[in-house]
């Protein structure tokens, strides 16, 4: 475990464990997939279990990136409430995308039960909680959009939100009981040990170091060997390494978490009584959590790596006074982060970057259940000739602009806010 990963939770306390040696040989295969994170291990036991036969390379060690490093929800939808996404896509395609995202962490925990993945499930709901009273009317809006399209979401008032998290902090909450949390590494890694398990081929530490398309055929080089494809998955997201043949163009933000040690029972039966994964309406988002061993996660956007980050965690633990002030004081396990992929309008991408071959990127930091059911889709619709199990149509191309300087932006005005805070001048 590199020192990085020592710093991680979810890395200490995972209970998922996958074969994946390093390839060290030429091999041929139906379908490639590059990347080993959610969608990409998704596809690949999407593809192994309808008898194709699939290689998945990572480039370190499967979950490595945000798909080890989030805070666990597993939530149905994406950001955006319903109106906005049939705003970008039109009627019909938003139609489409809302209602399979709806049934997204059926399908996650469905597939948890199926293969007996070892994540910590906990499929009591979410609370997206108001911090402010712009917060809780647009939070009447998401109800009101969200009960249109039949979705079970309750609107909670401030005592109801006082009870269900523990926290007088909020002014109303947004409870959506298909949602739940799990062990976020444990879940892509169970995810790969049923794709091995369905006869996938999985190699970390494996890195795409070129890939071309010649004579109907992909070619996908590696150090240890060259894999040949008939269709390719690029699902890289956030952790893309720039492959001379493909491009994405996204948004990175950082994402950090922190948790405390283990609670006293008592203070744990009064935080999140429910198990309920929360998340609030602050511009600078914080989420929160219980995991199995009573741990509360809490976390916030954010890079630990930089000269300032110490604002970060001295944030943390004055919100977690703020939010829970008889946990003031508890001591934090050392913090860890992850990259989010993010675009302009919040959508997922699927680009066609060459024949039979599709790139996924931009879950915008909804990663877990629209990463599952994406990379299922795609390999779908590649093994199948037929792009209607696509969750949303490819494109060819997708740019966004001025990412180096969103990216300071966010970075910037999320240490600035935390300073502030931490000094308690606002």
């Amino acid at each position: 475990m590199t020192s990085e990963n020592a710093q991680n939770l979810w890395f200490q306390t995972c209970a998922e464990h996958v074969s994946a040696p390093r390839l060290s040989q030429d091999i041929s295969v139906d379908l490639v997939v590059i990347g080993g994170g959610y969608s990409g291990v998704a596809a690949a036991l999407q593809a192994a279990q309808r008898g194709a036969s699939v290689c998945v390379l990572e480039a370190e060690d499967f979950g490595f990136g945000g798909s080890g490093r989030n805070v666990g929800l597993a939530n149905a939808g994406l950001w955006l409430p319903p109106a906005e996404i049939r705003k970008h896509l039109g009627q019909a395609q938003g139609d489409r995308l809302v209602a399979l995202l709806a049934q997204a962490p059926s399908r996650v925990f469905d597939l948890i039960a199926q293969h007996d993945i070892q994540c910590e499930p906990v499929r009591n709901g979410t609370l997206h909680c108001a911090h402010s009273s712009k917060g809780f009317a647009d939070l009447q809006t998401r109800h009101r959009q969200l009960s249109q399209d039949g979705a079970p979401v309750e609107l909670l008032d401030q005592a109801e939100a006082t009870w269900r998290t523990g926290s007088s902090a909020f002014h109303g909450a947004l409870f959506d009981p298909r949602a739940g949390t799990i062990q976020p590494l444990g879940y892509v890694r169970g995810l790969a040990r049923a794709a091995v398990a369905a006869g996938a081929q999985l190699h970390a530490q494996t890195s795409a170091l070129n890939m071309r398309h010649e004579n109907g055929v992909w070619q996908v080089e590696t150090a240890g060997g060259t894999v040949r494809a008939k269709a390719l998955i690029q699902a890289t997201n956030a952790y893309h390494q720039d492959l001379p043949a493909s491009s994405q163009t996204y948004v990175p933000v950082n994402y950090f978490q922190y948790a405390t040690d283990p609670l006293p029972k008592d203070l744990r039966d009064t935080i999140l009584p429910g198990g309920e994964g929360c998340w609030d309406t602050g511009l600078i988002m914080t989420s929160f959590r219980m995991d199995q061993a009573g741990r509360l996660v809490i976390g916030a956007m954010g890079n630990l790596n930089h000269f300032a980050s110490f604002a970060h965690k001295s944030w943390i633990q004055r919100k977690l006074a703020e939010l829970f002030p008889a946990i003031a004081g508890q001591s934090l396990t050392a913090g860890w982060h992850g990259r989010i992929a993010m675009t302009s309008d919040h959508i997922p991408k699927i680009v066609s970057i060459g024949p039979n071959a599709l790139a996924v990127f931009g879950y915008s930091g909804r990663g877990i259940g629209p990463g599952t059911v994406f990379g299922m889709g795609m390999a779908e619709s590649l093994l199948s000739g037929s792009t209607d199990p696509l969750p949303i149509p490819a494109i060819p191309a997708h740019k966004e602009t001025l990412t180096g300087a969103r990216q300071m932006f966010f970075e910037t005005g999320a240490t600035l806010t935390h300073l502030v805070k931490s000094r308690g001048l606002i």
